[in-house]
Parts: C-alpha cells; structure tokens; sequence
C-alpha cells in the first residue's frame, strides 16, 4: 500500500471509532493480533483491547473530538500529531466525572501491513491532562 493509502486507514480509524463511536469500524482496519506498545495497564490485546479503550475513552469523554494536526508516512509507518478535546462526564480510569473540559495533545505511531493497523505506539501529555482535571496541581503548587 501507498503512504497516502496508509495514512486514509489511520484518518478513517481516528474519525470512525474515536470522533463517532463507531467500534465495527475496528474489525475492518485493526489486525486481530494488533500490538499496542503503549497499553495502559489491565487493556486486553488485540484489537479487542483497541474497542475497550475506545469505550472507555467514549465513555469517559461523550463528546471526545481527536483533530489530526499532522500526518507523516513513511514505509509502513504512520505519524499523526493530533489534539483531542472533551467534556470529562464518566469515570476515566478510576478518576470520578469532574464535568471539566480538557485538551489534550499527543502523537501516535501506527504500523500498516496488509491494510490494517498491526501495531501502535503512543506518546500524550498525560501530566497536563491530570492538571486539567484537577487530579495533579499545577506545577509550582501543592508540594513542599
């Protein structure tokens, strides 16, 4: 497949199933025996680990938008730069509904063989993400 082809498969992945919800979408563009080297801990393999965090994602942020920013292909190899935003209104890994908005920014790595996705790494401002919700104090604040 082309980079051009290669990048559609994560546009399409990104806008499916995290902007509309639509999970079946997974079955179509994520290989079965998908690799998530950024899993976060308790997320089963596969690409039925990629619809749990998905849901939960969804669940967590109802109105989630992730705007791609940036997109580099290069092989078989897929780099999207994106910002993703939402209304925090369900539980997100043990963190109680604070109904705050958050933005968040982050960069994913997806392999593409065989038109799927087979394997991803993930890097996103995990710290300021805690800060908007509340959870972890601004730098600067609440240590000594």
């Amino acid at each position: 497949m082309s980079t051009e082809e290669n990048k559609a498969i994560v546009r399409r992945w990104v806008e499916e199933c995290y902007n509309k919800g639509n999970l079946a979408v997974a079955d179509e563009l994520i290989a079965t025996n998908y690799v998530n080297h950024s899993a976060p801990l308790g997320q089963a393999p596969g690409r039925e680990g990629e619809k749990q965090y998905a849901t939960m994602i969804r669940s967590a942020y109802p109105d989630f938008h992730m705007a791609i920013e940036d997109q580099i292909a290069e092989g078989d190899k897929v780099v999207t730069r994106y910002t993703a935003r939402g209304t925090h209104k369900g539980e997100f890994m043990g963190i109680p509904p604070t109904g705050k908005e958050i933005t968040v920014t982050g960069i994913h790595i997806h392999r593409i063989a065989g038109g799927k996705v087979v394997e991803g790494w993930s890097e996103f401002d995990q710290l300021g993400a805690l800060q908007q919700l509340g959870v972890v104090p601004p730098l600067g604040e609440g240590g000594e």
